[in-house]
């Protein structure tokens, strides 16, 4: 029941699967002034949920420092569009499984959350999905450095989320970063969970909404 309760309020907070978002990325504004290609390259990655006894997490992956974008970096699994996914959902569960071992079988998607830019032209769409409590990653290391899971609570904690300044493209940056000790969270994997944090919120402020005006 618990799985159930968490899969219905998540899926309050995303685009359907039926619809991927088809807009501009959320973040544009801080990518102002870069030279950013004037067709994004499609890419997706999987926000995968686990529902815990104690408290649901999320998974999260830091990226082998031998590769040559984002080396090192705490992120999810995902990566570009191949020609052959017919989707979004496609892309991130291949990803998912050539990353971190994870099976199609093992991941339920709920939706989508909105598409974000990154610095290297990407135009990133998340895919949120709830994973199985059983799964147990199998980290590719030419890709993967270490698989973790973080509580879902302390990131939907706007304590917990900072701003910090980078010196970046010609300009002063504000970029998203965590108050997580033990790894470093920050960046455009900092701002989808922003986005997911704040479409949580407006979900749930709507159902709050709704009650009392029953």
């Amino acid at each position: 029941m618990q799985a159930d309760l968490l899969a219905a309020r998540l899926r309050q907070a995303v685009h359907p699967l039926a619809r991927p978002p088809q807009g501009a990325p959320w973040n544009l504004a801080e990518l102002d002034g870069l030279p950013l290609p004037a067709v994004p390259r499609p890419a997706a990655v999987l926000v995968g949920v686990i529902p815990r006894a104690p408290g649901a997490t999320v998974l999260l992956t830091r990226r082998n420092e031998r590769l040559r974008q984002h080396a090192g970096q705490v992120s999810f699994p995902g990566g570009r569009v191949d020609p052959a996914d017919p989707g979004p959902v496609a892309t991130a569960l291949r990803e998912a499984h050539e990353e971190v071992g994870l099976e199609p079988a093992q991941a339920h998607p709920l939706g989508y959350l909105d598409p974000l830019l990154t610095i290297t032209g990407f135009r990133v769409q998340p895919v949120l999905a709830l994973l199985v409590p059983d799964f147990r990653p199998r980290p590719e290391p030419d890709e993967v450095a270490d698989v973790f899971e973080v509580p879902l609570e302390l990131l939907l904690d706007p304590a917990r989320l900072e701003t910090i300044e980078l010196q970046f493209g010609g300009r002063t940056r504000r970029v998203f970063q965590y108050d997580y000790p033990q790894q470093r969270i920050w960046g455009a994997t900092a701002s989808i969970l922003f986005n997911l944090r704040q479409r949580l919120a407006t979900a749930d402020n709507a159902g709050i909404i709704e009650q009392r005006s029953v």
